[in-house]
């Protein structure tokens, strides 16, 4: 009788979890500085080598940041330098991509299929929805549509979207300690419909990027689904591929 092997992982990825489950109990909050490599050393019985691959790794996955002189530190959406991390827009002509949030609805629902396929939830959960539009030096560029799990976003209200002056992950980070840690995009071309192009101010059907996120907190769990339609004319999609 055939024996299934088990599967290792390296003892440095075990670290690796080990310090995400750490920051997924909130342990160490966003922007606050982890101990030391000697000190985890310690801690998980390993050598400093193996805690310090670990740490490469989730450094180089923007969930922690090494500062020079300094010691590690948890990422925070609060960082100026990472407030548009998940903002993939440019301006053509190369200025400043500074956009405006202007929330229009938050509402409670109920998860449909596809909603509750991405959240990873039972459909019929309830979530909430939230609307709003991305204007760039005034000028609306995009219309985003977000799905969000209500037990993990408890009291969210349009009154707080729009009094807030950050980033819309910065407020999930602050007031519902949701940290996003990465996403996945799907992006296809789709013609502007009547409603879409009055509110973006481009003739209808007018090619729009059409943008669909699932993004992920600490432990892979989806906490966002989201559809966007950008208007482009003035601005271009970037990846940076590695």
């Amino acid at each position: 009788m055939a024996h299934e092997s088990p599967t290792f992982s390296p003892l440095y990825r075990q670290i690796r979890n080990l310090i995400v489950q750490a920051l997924e109990s909130g342990e160490w909050q966003p922007g606050q500085s982890i101990p030391s490599e000697q000190e985890l050393a310690l801690r998980f019985g390993v050598s400093q080598g193996t805690v310090r691959k670990a740490i490469d790794e989730l450094a180089a996955e923007n969930i922690l940041i090494r500062r020079q002189g300094k010691g590690t530190f948890v990422s925070t959406h609060q960082d100026p330098r990472a407030v548009f991390r998940f903002l993939r827009l440019k301006a053509i002509n190369g200025g400043p991509v500074l956009p405006k949030s202007m929330p229009l609805e938050c509402m409670r629902g109920k998860a449909g299929q596809e909603a509750a396929r991405n959240l990873g939830i039972e459909p019929g959960s309830q979530i909430f929805i939230v609307r709003r539009i991305l204007k760039f030096e005034g000028k609306p560029v995009v219309i985003d549509e977000m799905y969000l799990p209500a037990d993990v976003f408890q009291g969210l209200a349009i009154e707080q979207l729009k009094e807030w002056q950050g980033s819309l992950y910065s407020l999930f980070e602050s007031r519902f300690g949701v940290r996003m840690v990465r996403a996945t995009e799907k992006i296809r071309a789709v013609a502007a419909e009547r409603a879409v192009a009055e509110v973006l101010g481009v003739a209808e059907n007018t090619p729009l990027l059409s943008v669909e996120r699932v993004a992920y907190s600490y432990g892979d769990k989806p906490v966002e689904w989201r559809r966007g339609l950008y208007s482009t004319a003035d601005h271009f999609y970037i990846n940076e591929l590695s």
